[in-house]
């Protein structure tokens, strides 16, 4: 009964499962939009959000959110969130996009919303005590109110608002204690408000809900409805009723109104309505109640259609679940049910169990439901019968799953004749389909076929976009007959008629599609038909086609034959495009392919070759033969580049007015040298003239590889300067070669040209110019400007001057001087003074420049010659001028001295000479000269050298000291200075005596100093500063005077200090120290009164610690007292040196002191030290060593009161090194103070105080800590204590594993499994823990896994319990976790193999039908074989939709257990299988099923037909032997049928099998064999059966003959009668004919006279222009036909340019 129930139900989820709490299953926690998203709110500590995504439910969703709702948006990842602000009035509204992490919108409404729930996916509907408003989460609205509540809402709780789709009306409810009289019934209020109106109504009732309807008054508009259910008692009545009233109904109108009674059986007497649905997809109302009841209502009509009991826990919240068109709900339990119709069993019920078969009927319409097919059957053949087509058809079209949709009602229609002035039947059929939805195959070609002969096409192309008609091999043959293959070739495609789209691709030109089609239709096209049928048609797609039939891998065809398919119909063109796609790789196997591309081209379009070839992509062609087609074909160019012979190439190349030159030019680039050379001879020598240029172009490209020297030697054998002149021109600029340099002077000035001859020896810097110069001069051209350049810039100017001169050229030498480079006029007058020119013309060459001329090189050149005398009216002219050039007066200097004409005066007055210049020349004549000179300059280094040379030590002396210059005294000092001490006698005798200056002694004592003369310093020092001289008190001069005696002579040191008061005592002491003079420095120390430098001398120095402690407490001064206590500390006398500081009360040095003293473990000292640097410093450094230095004397007293008071101390770190050190009571001290619990339950685990040490590490909530206070507590066996620990450390996942291998270690499994088990009731548990629990059951506690993994399955980590179980062979477990993990295939496996332990029957199914691999349903079909063959039918119906059947079958068969599953193979063989068919079909064989085999083979034709049917006409039974005789009879084994009939004698079988094969031979032999068999009325029959088939002369002859006449006689009256009939209707076609001939030959005439009147009008020469009605150049004939050059049509005969019609106008 429950599998007949119209209603399915099933557990979508259950909310305990995935881990919500039973407690927040509520009505005020939980909430569910849509069938989308379940919202939970859990509400305590840890405030959170579960959302449930129903497409996975097993893996909720956590938020840790603290709001008082929670509600998710009914299409997308959005939620809406409510809480309450404190302070803040009314509530704090937000959207959240959940996908993006991101607010959408936020809203504080000023009054607290009692009830919210989105009431379309963008809108939410907010509910206020008073009000209701709507929010749209879109834009930046702010809600806006859209009604005020009813008086009859008030005091009641909202559980619904909603709205309906259009948002014109909105119903809001409410419910509210029950009335005294009866309180457990609670009572309902429902508040309808009209958007348009603004106006409320108040109703009772407790659910409600909108929808839509259609109505027959107005079929294309949707209604309104409203439903709602209402549970009243009212005096002492109770009424439970249905509502469904038709909303905003039109004018005139009578609203729909029905309702109808809710039946409550006894024991629901005070349930209740809480919730209503509206399938749209069925029409049916649900009605949810309280306590579980589901109430079914039809909606149009209000009529009970099921009643039953969903859940025996209270419902409180559902939600519409569109997709199925039913609805989910959701119970106290938890229980998340699905509900919607059971399609195979709602419409039976309802015609069979309530027998109301219009609703039924109705039903099956609206839902496409099947099980009404008798109904609507029934329903159509009865409106069909009484001519109601209309009525029919649209029964036909609404026909559930288009049970009547089929050819038997199109030939019905068609057989209905059209009556006149009304539409066929057969186009109302059609009309109806189309205005309700799409055709189907066959109605889709029937229409086509009846269209496209009415010649309206363009309706299809209507269809076909609007997707009216279903596509179809014949369908697309129909529309390529009408000529439209495009849309031929979709029909094609949809339909799978993969022969039909290779055609139509190929004929469109589609080829790589056609590939792309046939690759993935696994086709293989025949391509030599598809070739040949398009070079005829269309030639271009040939190409396209062959390019893709190439570029198949392994090429369906030989690319040769293409190619000769292509130029067998002399389509060059053609081939010539194939081929060169096909060649573009350019593989070596293609060479003789690419010969003949290029010889059939080179043969009929050698521009076409020339283009192949001028492409470079073919390079294995025959090349010997295309060179000589090139040649040929007049292409020399290709020609050269394909022959090899350089007799060949020379034969071809001097035709060069055929060869474009730049071709040329970059061929010769492909020569070797030499036969590049040999051809440019060959030019040269066969036409100088013509191709000199172009072997110039030819040298200038190829320079590099051919070599200059070669091409200069050519063109000078062929005597061609000038080619070699312009070959070099455009060479020169990129050789540094000397050679081509001057080949191209020598080519330029034998052809005249001397412009570029004077450029090339100006700008070129490569020619050879000796050479050059040479044949300059040689050549005597008359421009002496190339040879100046030479000249000039390679510095032959004495050459120049000699040859311009001895030339008589002077004027040339005169612009050179003047114009060219004045710079070289020195050496001009050098040359010119050797040649013996005159004084005057040297004078005049030299006055003509003036300033311009060098006057160094002038006066060098002038010196040499020693001519110097001359320049002197020059030189004096230029001071006249102001010249302050040196070289000027050197050389007037020069001339004054060699004529002794006052040269002191000169040299002393003169600023502009050059001192070592003048100096060096006057340094042979008087060297006193040549010092003033020098002294005049400051040039050191020349005087020294001129003083040593001539001993003027004292003149050097005077200078060096007067000078003050360091360097020149480093100089002089120097060691290797052999003149040292001369010098140094000289200044301390009288250089330095007689100064006055204090600086010029300066820097002479620094000098000494830095020549390292410290004898010869002290003796100068003592000299200046001992014996009473101006520089005696000089503090500087003392200073150095003891410094020096530190360092050179120790022994007068002490009495220099005594002696001496006006020096350096810090500086000096110092020094003296550095000079290990210590009691020297102590001396200084003390006499200035430097006591602690004193005091360090003898710490440092001497190490004298007595006799500092004694100097120390004779001066008694803190600062003395602090250098001991230094002293003493850094010896390691820590106590001392904390005394030495007590008294200095220093505490500098306070970190090294506190590290001296942990190190020696003087902790008392260090406590008295750091009390005193306490009062003078506050320091973090001193407070925590105070700390520890108390601790580590245990002086636990003071330590307490110190960490009391105030303090900077560190005590964590003070604590740690305590801690490492052992002190556990002085760290429990400091971190209870601190406080650290952490390190404090450290402390207190090693003192065994567990207690204390749990609380302190409840306090320190660290992982590490709990841990370590765990693992303690476990290893003294406080497993209590332990499990308080264990429960904060398993809460963290990292750490259980360790906890849980701790406990394993040491055996303590039950304290492990008690402390799993307490875990996973924390509010924080997770996944591991339930993990870790499942393996400690599966590894200790077996009997409780089972149950583990049921409570808690989508808790765990299955694949981690899965290899447990695996490794501890928990199979039944182990199936289970494969279940919940989603691996059906293993968990299949599992059963399989271990089947006493885990296999269930029912579990099985279940897991079968979502396995994955088809191999596993094959092991369980021969599984179920070997160990359950009872249950292999059950098993196979579940797998039905996944197996393969005839695999199947072929399994069966093998085991011989086909029998088995007999019902198997009826319920699959709808497949119409082959294997299927023939294995039901032997069962029914073996049973002697007749009628059942019949039926199969009928409706199932996919079986070997000849090999059944030869098997039953040798059965023993007649019925076999008939059906063998149907099967030949479809198989159209006409005459096996016929003889079978007649040898069981079912002559009736045997007439209608001959009349149905066509055949007339057949319909004759059976009637000859009734009359041989004499069965005269079978003859009689048989003329009626076979009409169509008998020819009426052998029926006559037959019955004439036999005497069979009167039998006969029917089929002759009605031969004779449709004989006259077709003649008549004949002759009334010809009748018709003839007429219509008539007609259209007398409007051609009229035409013609029309025509023939506008040709008398207008010229010969030109056509008869169009008459009215034509279009265009049809109509008359134009050029022939019946008009036009008279009545014989064109030149008196057949019609020109149109055929009998005349003109274009056809066209």
């Amino acid at each position: 009964m429950a599998a007949a129930a119209p209603i399915a139900l099933r557990e979508a989820l259950l909310l305990p499962n995935i881990g919500v709490n039973q407690q927040f299953i509520s009505f005020t926690n939980v909430t569910m939009e849509s069938d989308k998203f379940i919202c939970i709110r859990e509400t305590g500590a840890n405030n959170s959000v579960v959302i449930v995504d129903m497409a996975s439910p097993t893996t909720p969703m956590r938020r840790p959110i603290t709001a008082e709702s929670a509600l998710m948006n009914p299409a997308n990842k959005v939620i809406a969130l409510k809480a309450t602000v404190p302070a803040v009035a009314g509530d704090s509204l937000q959207i959240f996009n959940l996908e993006l992490k991101s607010k959408m919108k936020s809203f504080q409404i000023t009054q607290p919303v009692v009830f919210w729930k989105w009431i379309t996916p963008s809108k939410l509907g907010l509910v206020t005590a008073t009000s209701v408003y709507h929010w749209d989460m879109n834009g930046a609205s702010d809600p806006e109110k859209v009604f005020d509540r009813t008086a009859n809402l008030e005091g009641t709780q909202i559980i619904n608002y909603r709205v309906d789709p259009q948002e014109k009306w909105c119903v809001l409810v409410g419910i509210a204690p029950g009335a005294p009289e009866r309180p457990a019934l609670v009572k309902g209020f429902m508040q309808l408000y009209s958007v348009e109106q603004k106006r409320s109504q108040a109703l009772e009732a407790h659910a409600a809900a909108f929808s839509t309807i259609k109505r027959p008054q107005n079929p294309g508009v949707e209604s309104i409805v409203i439903s709602f259910a209402q549970k009243t008692f009212a005096n002492g009545q109770l009424t439970s009723k249905l509502h469904v009233i038709e909303l905003g109904a039109p004018a005139g109108q009578a609203p729909l109104k029905k309702n109808a009674e809710l039946f409550f059986p006894a024991e629901f007497a005070d349930d209740f309505p809480v919730a209503m649905q509206i399938s749209d997809k069925y029409g049916l109302v649900y009605v949810i109640t309280k306590l579980g009841l589901l109430f079914v209502y039809d909606l149009e009509t209000a009529t009970a259609v099921y009643r039953n009991r969903i859940s025996p826990d209270p419902i409180f919240l559902t939600a519409p679940a569109p997709g199925i068109g039913g609805f989910y709900a959701i119970n106290r339990r938890g229980q998340v049910l699905a509900a919607t119709v059971n399609e195979q069993t709602m419409v039976p019920f309802v015609s069979q169990q309530l027998n109301n078969l219009e609703l039924a009927l109705s039903l099956a319409k609206r839902g496409n439901l099947p099980g009404a097919e008798a109904l609507v059957g029934q329903n159509f053949d009865r409106l069909f019968a009484s001519g109601q087509f209309k009525e029919a058809a649209e029964a036909a079209a609404e026909s559930p799953q288009g049970a009547l949709r089929t050819r038997e009602t199109i030939e019905k229609f068609k057989r209905v004749p059209p009556q006149p002035g009304q539409t066929s039947p057969l186009l109302v059929y059609f009309g109806t389909l189309l205005t309700r939805g799409k055709l189907n195959a066959f109605e889709s070609v029937e229409l086509s076929q009846l269209v496209i002969s009415q010649n309206k096409k363009h309706l299809l192309d209507n269809w076909f976009k609007e997707d009216k008609l279903e596509p179809s091999e014949q369908l697309g043959d129909l529309l390529r007959q009408a000529g439209d293959a495009d849309a031929a070739l979709k029909c094609y495609r949809a339909s799978g008629a993969t022969t039909k789209v290779i055609e139509g691709l190929a004929g469109k030109g589609d080829f790589n599609e056609l590939m792309a089609y046939s690759g993935q239709a696994g086709y293989k096209p025949d391509y030599l038909y598809l070739m040949q049928r398009l070079m005829m048609d269309n030639p271009e797609a040939a190409v396209n086609l062959a390019k893709m039939i190439a570029k198949q891998p392994g090429p369906p065809m030989d690319l040769n034959t293409l190619a000769d398919l292509f130029l067998q119909r002399n389509a060059v063109r053609e081939a010539t495009a194939f081929l060169l796609d096909v060649l573009q790789e350019n593989k070596p196997e293609h060479d003789k392919l690419q010969t003949k591309l290029l010889e059939i081209n080179l043969v009929t379009n050698p521009q076409v070759a020339d283009a192949i070839l001028a492409n470079g992509t073919l390079t294995h062609y025959d090349r010997p033969r295309i060179a000589q087609l090139c040649e040929k074909a007049g292409l020399y160019m290709r020609a050269l580049q394909h022959y090899t012979d350089l007799v060949d190439i020379k034969r071809v190349i001097v035709n060069t007015h055929a060869i474009d030159p730049q071709s040329l030019v970059e061929f010769f680039g492909s020569l070797s040298a030499e036969w590049a050379l040999d051809c440019l001879q060959e030019l040269l020598k066969s036409n100088m003239q013509q191709n000199l240029q172009l072997v110039v172009q030819v040298a200038k490209e190829y320079t590099e590889q051919l070599g200059a020297g070669k091409i200069i030697e050519l063109l000078e054998n062929n005597k061609t300067y000038h080619g070699l002149y312009y070959y070099l021109g455009s060479y020169i600029a990129f050789s540094e070669d000397p050679e081509v340099h001057f080949k191209y002077i020598e080519a330029a000035a034998k052809t005249g040209q001397l412009k570029e001859v004077e450029r090339v020896t100006r700008e070129s810097n490569f020619y050879p110019a000796e050479r050059t110069k040479q044949f300059l001069m040689e050549a005597k051209l008359p421009d002496a400007r190339p040879l100046i350049n030479v000249c000039d810039r390679f510095d032959m100017v004495g050459d120049l001057t000699h040859y311009l001169y001895t030339n008589n050229m002077l004027r040339y030498i005169e612009g050179y001087v003047q114009k060219v480079n004045p710079g070289k006029a020195p050496q001009v007058v050098g040359a010119l003074l050797d040649s013996e020119a005159s004084d005057e013309f040297v004078n005049n060459l030299i006055l003509s420049v003036r300033s311009l001329i060098p006057v160094e090189q002038l006066c060098a050149e002038v010196e040499q010659r020693n001519r110097l005398k001359l320049l002197n009216p020059f030189l004096e002219h230029l001071v006249s001028e102001g010249s302050h050039d040196p070289h000027v007066h050197n050389a007037l200097g020069k001339i004054i001295i060699d004529s002794n004409n006052n040269p002191e005066h000169f040299l002393t007055t003169n600023p502009y000479y050059d001192s070592l210049v003048v100096g060096k020349y006057s340094e042979k004549r008087d060297p006193n000269l040549a010092c003033v000179a020098y002294k005049r300059g400051n040039c050191d280094d020349a005087l020294v050298e001129c003083t040593n040379r001539h001993s003027l030590f004292k003149v050097q002396a005077r200078y060096i000291v007067e000078r003050m210059d360091s360097d020149l005294w480093n100089k002089v000092l120097e060691e290797d200075n052999q003149f040292r001490r001369q010098l140094i006698d000289q200044v301390n005798s009288t250089a330095l005596p007689e100064s006055r200056n204090p600086e010029q002694v300066s820097v002479a004592v620094k000098a000494f100093m830095l020549a390292g003369l410290q004898g010869e310093l002290i003796e100068l020092l003592e000299k200046i500063v001992l014996q009473n001289s101006s520089f005696s008190n000089n503090h500087n001069l003392q200073n150095l005077l003891i410094i020096t005696a530190i360092k050179a002579d120790k022994s007068r040191v002490k009495d220099y200090i005594n002696r001496l008061d006006n020096f350096d005592g810090p500086a000096v002491g110092e020094i003296a120290v550095g000079y290990e003079m210590f009691e020297e420095a102590f001396e200084i120390y003390k006499k200035f009164g430097l006591k602690s430098q004193a005091i360090r001398v003898l710490l440092d120095h001497q190490g004298d610690l007595d006799r500092a402690f004694e100097y120390a407490g004779k001066v008694d001064e803190p600062a003395v007292w602090s250098e001991l206590g230094h002293a003493q500390l850094d010896h390691g006398l820590v106590a001392e040196a904390i005394a030495s500081y007590l008294r200095s009360n220093d505490t500098s040095r306070s970190s090294d002191v506190i590290e001296r003293s942990k190190e020696a473990g003087s902790y008392e000292d260090l406590v008295k030290y750091l009390i005193m640097v306490r009062k003078k410093a506050k320091d973090s450094k001193v407070d925590t060593e105070l700390v520890y230095a108390y601790a580590k004397t245990k002086q636990l007293g003071p330590l307490e009161e110190f960490i009391s008071s105030p303090n900077q101390a560190n005590l964590q770190s003070v604590g740690d090194r305590i801690f490492d050190e052992g002190l556990y009571e002085a760290a429990r001290i400091l971190f209870a103070h601190i406080p650290n619990y952490g390190r404090l339950a450290s402390c207190l685990v090693r003192l065994h105080q567990f207690q204390p040490a749990v609380e302190a590490a409840r306090k320190a909530n660290s992982p590490r800590t709990w841990k370590e206070v765990c693992y303690a507590c476990v290893d003294e066996n406080e497993f209590r204590l332990a499990q308080l620990c264990g429960l904060n450390i398993i809460i963290n996942a990292d750490d259980l594993e360790e906890v849980s291998q701790f406990y394993q270690q040491r055996g303590f499994f039950d304290e492990l499994i008690a402390l799993m088990e307490s875990g996973i009731g924390l509010e924080r548990a997770h996944m591991g823990i339930f993990t870790e629990l499942g393996i400690l059951y599966a590894k200790y506690k077996v009997e409780k896994l089972m149950e583990h993994l049921k409570l808690f399955s989508t808790r765990i980590n299955i694949p981690r319990l899965i290899r447990v179980c695996e490794e501890f062979h928990h199979w039944k477990e182990l199936v289970f976790l494969y279940v919940q993990y989603d691996e059906y295939d293993n968990a299949a496996m599992v059963m399989m193999n271990h089947s006493p332990v885990a296999w269930e029957h029912v579990l099985f199914k279940d897991v079968a039908v979502k396995v994955s691999s088809v191999e596993v349903y094959y092991k369980a079909i021969s599984f179920y074989l070997e160990e359950h063959p009872d249950l292999l039918n059950d098993l196979l119906k579940v797998l039905e939709a996944r197996i393969d059947h005839s695999r199947v079958v072929s399994i069966l068969r093998k085991a011989d257990h086909l029998p088995l599953v007999k019902d198997y193979l009826i319920a699959v063989q709808k497949g119409n299988l082959a294997a299927v068919n023939d294995a039901v079909n032997e069962l029914l064989i073996e049973e002697e099923d007749f009628k059942g085999l019949r039926d199969s083979i009928t409706t199932y034709d996919n079986f070997d037909q000849l090999s059944l049917a030869a098997q039953l006409e040798k059965h023993e039974l007649m019925e076999f032997r008939r059906i063998s005789a149907f099967i030949y009879k479809k198989a159209l084994r006409w005459r096996k049928a016929v003889a079978l009939a007649k040898q069981d004698k079912l002559y009736k079988d045997a007439m209608e099998t001959a009349a149905q094969s066509a055949d007339p031979e057949i319909a004759e032999e059976l009637l000859h064999y009734f009359v041989d068999n004499n069965e005269r009325e079978c003859f009689a029959a048989s003329l009626y059966t076979c009409y169509d088939l008998i020819k009426p002369d052998v029926a006559m002859e037959v019955a004439w003959q036999n005497g069979l006449m009167d039998l006969a006689m029917p089929f002759m009256i009605q031969f004779m009668k449709d004989y006259v009939g077709k003649v008549d209707t004949l002759m009334a076609d010809r009748k018709d004919n003839m007429e219509a001939r008539k007609e259209s030959e007398s409007k051609q005439k009229e035409q013609q006279a029309q025509s023939n009147a506008y040709l008398n009008l207008m010229p010969l020469a030109l056509p008869a222009p169009p008459v009215a009605g034509d279009s265009g150049f049809g109509g008359a004939p134009v050029y022939g036909g019946a008009g036009g050059f008279g009545n014989g049509g064109s030149f008196g005969g057949a019609p020109a340019y149109g055929g009998q019609q005349g003109g274009y106008g056809q066209f």
